[in-house]
């Protein structure tokens, strides 16, 4: 061969490499379905079932009977069964949330790993990658964007994960030279809020930060942040977390805290799930008890408009200078009826305490009895903060009735109306305590008024931690989370969903499309006038609109950032997606094909 030859086949060469880069990188990149030739085979299945302990299943959706055999008794049954939180989290091809209008249903995944420890979630996360599948994650199933749902995926079902371990002296691994020993609580990816709070708080006279509703996972919960009623006191779920044992992408079973992997401990806190791997289980502060919860329950309706706006600007004021502290959380909410709910709690304070605090403001809705009217009445009431989720003492909970259901299975009464709902808008908002300020309540007042002219909402208190305790913000900042969640007194969230079952391709119960966009529009309307009071207003990930704009900002703020770069470093190449989640803007709206 000669010179002249040798240089010719040289430059071939790299010209064909070159050629080749570009196009893999023009290559539009897409998941695989199984209409595709590319399909694992049944024998991969097989393999990943072996790999997996014998825990892969087949997923099949419940609702299938409602269309196939609508008249059945068995139909019936699950009608009945679809108002029950446990039943959903007991069937992998479900979720708690049914769907939302123009946007998501739940659809069962193709199979399922239920799994059973961090190995197995190690053999489906290295089969989905191999094989190129959607992958989805599942604990409790809450999550009102579908996120825990996906057709046509392989399925990781935390369900059956549910252990717990108190500690009286944890101290995460690799920090025991640098942090203290403290009690703490180590749950499985499955754990929901009632196991959590039965075996923490009725049991061990300890408080552990979950969610408000008692079948929320707290896997989920802290990765998306995580408030309750006592948030203002205790800070968020995630400001509680000591350490993370996780599944990345690569397969890899890590540990995650402070000193080990801190910046995959950072995102997790906060970052969003099923953005940065699958969990397999936690570890959270615990925290001491107050004697007493205290509640607050009333409901006052004004006779006209004009009064309606000063009861809304008397509460306003009266929050600031009574309420605006870590004792209280809970909500009020607002109707274009001109209604004024009270639904608070109180972290610490007995019923003596708790009725000194309202006493003035009763009084002075009490001396306009023509302006204003009491709906029902006033309850001021305290309980033992240790019997808060004992079903032998709280009478506010339903019960699971199935034959062999546990006897904590329990959900709040005022839950039930979220139960298997399907979604017609939801929108939120942080609302700064700067709104609270002497020169700029009347603002807020006016907003506030304005707002509940077109449809109802909530301020819920307990999320937004201004007025905290220093100590919790200060978890709290080191979180995720939108640093607009520090110094915001509330959050604004107003909502509304199909009135009974709904379910699209179900003769008699369709979503009625109509009243759903009626509704997310009046949302819409109604938001607007509050976002007007926030020059970058933001929202938290969990609950918020589905077509959330600038989501980046709205739900991070300036930790988006970051937060992109620890995915990239963790899941270069996208394995976990999620809608509205983290690098999920490099993939089209369902997650299979790269942009």
């Amino acid at each position: 061969m000669n010179k002249r030859t040798f240089l010719k086949l040289i430059g071939s060469a790299t010209l064909l490499r070159s050629l080749a880069g570009r196009l893999r990188a023009s290559t539009i990149y897409c998941r695989r379905r199984p209409s595709d030739a590319e399909w694992p085979s049944e024998a991969a299945w097989k393999q990943l079932n072996d790999a997996a302990g014998g825990n892969l299943i087949r997923v099949e959706s419940p609702l299938s009977i409602l269309k196939t055999d609508p008249e059945s008794d068995a139909a019936k049954r699950l009608l009945e069964d679809l108002k029950n939180p446990y039943y959903i989290g007991d069937q992998p091809g479900l979720t708690q949330t049914l769907g939302w209008i123009d946007a998501w249903a739940t659809q069962p995944s193709v199979y399922a790993v239920a799994a059973r420890s961090a190995q197995d979630m190690a053999a489906a996360v290295n089969f989905a990658r191999e094989n190129q599948l959607r992958l989805v994650v599942k604990g409790g199933g809450h999550s009102f964007q579908g996120t825990s749902n996906a057709p046509d995926s392989l399925l990781i079902w935390t369900r059956h994960m549910n252990e717990i371990t108190m500690h009286s002296t944890f101290v995460p691994q690799g920090c025991e030279r640098t942090l203290p020993p403290q009690p703490a609580v180590t749950v499985g990816a499955g754990v929901i809020g009632m196991q959590a709070y039965t075996a923490v708080t009725t049991e061990g006279g300890k408080y552990v930060q979950g969610g408000g509703c008692t079948t929320v996972g707290l896997a989920g919960l802290v990765q998306s942040g995580g408030f309750n009623s006592f948030s203002k006191h205790y800070g968020t779920a995630a400001g509680s977390l000591l350490e993370a044992e996780v599944v990345t992408a690569d397969g890899a079973i890590r540990i995650a805290n402070a000193c080990t992997n801190p910046d995959l401990f950072w995102a997790l806190k906060g970052g969003g799930g099923g953005s940065f791997g699958v969990v397999s289980k936690l570890t959270l502060r615990l925290h001491e008890l107050p004697e007493f919860f205290s509640f607050v329950i009333f409901t006052v309706k004004a006779a006209s408009d004009d009064a309606y706006w000063r009861l809304i600007r008397q509460f306003v004021s009266y929050y600031r200078e009574h309420l605006f502290n870590d004792h209280w959380g809970g909500l009020a909410f607002l109707t274009p009826d001109n209604l004024l709910g009270i639904r608070m709690i109180a972290c610490g304070l007995d019923t003596d305490q708790a009725n000194k605090i309202w006493q003035a403001f009763l009084e002075w809705v009490g001396r306009a009895s023509n302006d204003y009217s009491h709906q029902e009445r006033v309850i001021i009431v305290s309980m033992p903060a240790r019997r808060f989720w004992d079903v032998k003492w709280n009478t506010g909970f339903q019960m699971d009735q199935r034959p062999g259901a546990g006897p904590n299975n329990v959900w709040w009464k005022t839950d039930s109306r979220q139960v298997g709902w399907f979604l017609w808008g939801m929108q939120s908002l942080w609302l700064p305590a700067s709104l609270l300020e002497s020169d700029a309540q009347a603002e807020l007042s006016d907003a506030l008024f304005t707002a509940s002219r077109y449809h109802g909402y909530e301020i819920q208190f307990d999320k937004g931690l201004a007025g905290a305790p220093p100590d919790a913000i200060a978890a709290a900042r080191d979180t995720a989370m939108n640093p607009a969640a520090l110094t915001a007194f509330g959050f604004v969230i107003a909502g509304a969903s199909n009135q009974g079952f709904a379910y699209p391709g179900v003769s008699g119960h369709e979503p009625v499309a109509e009243n759903a966009h009626h509704a997310a529009e009046h949302i819409e309307r109604c938001m607007d006038h509050l976002r007007a009071l926030i020059p970058n207003p933001g929202s938290y990930v969990s609950e918020s609109n589905y077509f959330e704009k600038d989501w980046q900002q709205s739900y991070w703020g300036t930790n988006y950032q970051r937060l992109a770069d620890i995915k990239k470093k963790y899941d270069p190449d996208g394995l976990f997606f999620v809608h509205n989640g983290v690098g999920s803007e490099q993939w089209s709206t369902d997650g299979f094909t790269k942009r």
